[in-house]
């Protein structure tokens, strides 16, 4: 979308009657309808992330902002405004964030009648896209007073506004292919754009690679809908985090404890340095917003490059044990006792432990589903099991991330017969060797 000069108040940019986003507004079928958990807990995630009075989530049409979620607002003011008074109207005017720290004198919004009506003294606000790129509105947040965003603040709206978007695609997608009468391949191409990320981001210092090998599913209604998940991403300053998931069963209530897992762990990650509390917090929105009966187990990574290899802390939740590669070709699993996450039992942080770990240059950190480690010939016959993947993680001496994950898929294919009776998700963190040790 071509960006646009930001209009005086009480004009609309040509974007706001734009066909094509009036049409996707209409299709995402959120206009006039009730609050909705999901919606409203990334608004209040909102509100704890930036200390804030009051978070939005608004769908916008050519002629008012539709308060979808809408908390910290007196319920008697209504859910809607005129666009041409709220500053979401440039949002879908740009396609760009807008951050007014000063609202009363920011001279983008010092006019619109919601900077009064609202009491507004700071906003911060991120655009809502359709799947195919219109913006369907805005997710922001409000403060009484002028004051600053901080640069992780900002991320993490970025972040809970993505998901939003996510949350989006993935409900159209839904839809259309029940319409289609596909609903199983249309989901499973939406959350492999949207919760598996089509590239790793390329960490200082650091060889990393991941997969997804699907299970076989030919002829099985549903199946193809997946539970395994993985991320890698940077949280604060030099710190990163990685995290494998896998959650229990297919279908759609699967992706949907998928969804939750991924966008609140990258979330909380960016407020908390701590694996474990990460974990626990993933747990407290699964109590929440019960969006399924389905546990996962997950396994949390965080950690901060240096110039002699990698610092970091691993928490589990009833997850299989990382391994590690040295740089010799000795493999060490890394473990920390933790309990599966339900939404139908409570836990305290207590059951979550979490350990230390340094990787020297050369050495590898590996994440994975038990896809791999239950590999067998059509479900008969011994596992692969913990001892043999360590093994064939022992004979990657030397390889690249990506080499070495090949090298892994094919010794697990090839002692199962070629047949894969679960969903399998890997990822290597590989440490670059120095140059003496090349």
């Amino acid at each position: 979308m071509a960006k646009e000069a930001i209009p005086p108040a009480g004009e609309l940019p040509p974007a706001v009657f734009d066909p094509a986003r009036l049409a996707a507004v209409t299709a995402s079928g959120l206009l006039d309808t009730a609050a909705e958990g999901t919606f409203d807990d990334l608004a209040r995630l909102a509100l704890a992330v930036t200390g804030t009075r009051m978070a939005f989530f608004t769908v916008a049409d050519g002629r008012r902002s539709f308060w979808k979620s809408a908390i910290g607002v007196d319920p008697t003011v209504g859910r809607e405004n005129d666009i041409r008074d709220s500053p979401c109207h440039i949002l879908i005017g740009t396609g760009e964030p807008l951050i007014a720290e000063n609202a009363v004198t920011d001279p983008r919004i010092k006019d619109l009648a919601a900077v009064e009506v609202l009491g507004i003294g700071a906003w911060a606000g991120y655009p809502v896209l359709s799947p195919d790129g219109q913006v369907l509105g805005g997710f922001c947040v409000v403060d009484d007073a002028a004051r600053p965003f901080t640069k992780p603040q900002r991320e993490a709206l970025r972040i809970l506004a993505r998901s939003v978007t996510s949350e989006i695609a993935l409900r159209q997608a839904l839809h259309d292919a029940r319409t289609a009468g596909d609903a199983s391949s249309a989901l499973a191409r939406t959350l492999q754009d949207s919760l598996l990320p089509p590239r790793l981001p390329s960490a200082p210092g650091m060889d990393v690679a991941a997969v997804h090998l699907p299970a076989d599913t030919t002829g099985v209604a549903g199946a193809d809908v997946v539970g395994d998940f993985y991320d890698l991403f940077r949280t604060r300053g030099k710190a990163w985090c990685a995290v494998m998931g896998d959650v229990c069963g297919k279908g759609i209530d699967a992706a949907k404890v998928t969804a939750l897992a991924r966008y609140t762990i990258r979330a909380e990650a960016t407020q908390h340095a701590r694996p474990s509390l990460v974990l626990h917090r993933l747990h407290e929105a699964m109590l929440e917003q019960k969006v399924s009966d389905r546990f996962l187990t997950a396994a949390l990574a965080t950690f901060r490059p240096s110039g002699d290899g990698v610092n970091g802390h691993y928490a589990s939740a009833g997850h299989p044990p990382a391994l590690i590669r040295r740089a010799n070709g000795t493999v060490e699993p890394l473990d920390a006792a933790g309990i599966l996450l339900s939404p139908l039992m409570r836990l305290g942080r207590e059951h979550l432990k979490e350990t230390a770990f340094h990787l020297n240059p050369g050495d590898a950190l590996l994440l994975y589903t038990d896809g791999i480690t239950e590999a067998r010939d059509c479900g008969q016959g011994p596992m692969f099991g913990e001892d043999r993947l360590a093994q064939s993680l022992a004979a990657t001496h030397g390889a690249g991330a990506t080499d070495t994950l090949a090298r892994l898929s094919k010794d697990a294919a090839g002692y199962a017969g070629g047949h894969a009776v679960d969903d399998t998700a890997l990822m290597l963190l590989h440490v670059n060797p120095r140059p003496a040790d090349l």
